[in-house]
């Protein structure tokens, strides 16, 4: 039983894989250097890579980034922080922003970060901010209503007959 191997992920990965492919049906690292248009030093780098790491170190691997300012449980402690409310913190008002989300992580874990990337953190974390409605208190819900079931309506309602479109 054969071993399935991915697709390349990349083109120059898929170059580093064709290379070990030709070294293994006995070509020469001068003629292989030649073939896919690189240097005999890059072929040589590939095949010491894949003598001592195997032929997987060939494969492309992606960065992994910077490692992130808070750790899993200050993340998971944050909606906790959230929820005391902005007031808690010493912001006037009962909406967080970004940048008080920022100011309020710094005061409590002492991590500095930009308030675009707060924004990330907090879609992370899945929080979102809701801005309550605000609805006038004179308000009349029947009224409301009575004009939607009719008159809406009959403003909605649209020709029966189809007609043809304008030549303007």
């Amino acid at each position: 039983m054969s071993k399935i191997t991915p697709p390349p992920q990349n083109w120059r990965e898929g170059r580093r894989l064709r290379a070990w492919e030709l070294h293994e049906q006995g070509w020469k690292q001068k003629e292989i250097a030649q073939a896919l248009g690189v240097t005999e030093g890059a072929v040589s780098q590939w095949f010491k890579k894949a003598k001592t790491e195997g032929t997987e170190s060939l494969r492309h691997h992606p960065a992994p980034g910077p490692t992130p300012r808070m750790s899993d449980a200050q993340l998971a402690q944050l909606p906790s922080e959230l929820s005391k409310g902005p007031e808690a913190f010493g912001f006037r008002g009962q909406v967080w922003t970004t940048a008080r989300v920022a100011q309020m992580i710094l005061q409590v874990f002492g991590i500095r970060y930009h308030p675009a990337h707060c924004s990330r953190l907090l879609r992370q974390i899945k929080y979102s901010q809701q801005k309550p409605i605000q609805k006038a208190t004179q308000r009349d819900e029947v009224a409301i209503q009575t004009w939607q079931d009719e008159q809406w309506k009959q403003l909605k309602k649209r020709p029966k007959t189809k007609i043809g479109r304008s030549s303007l």
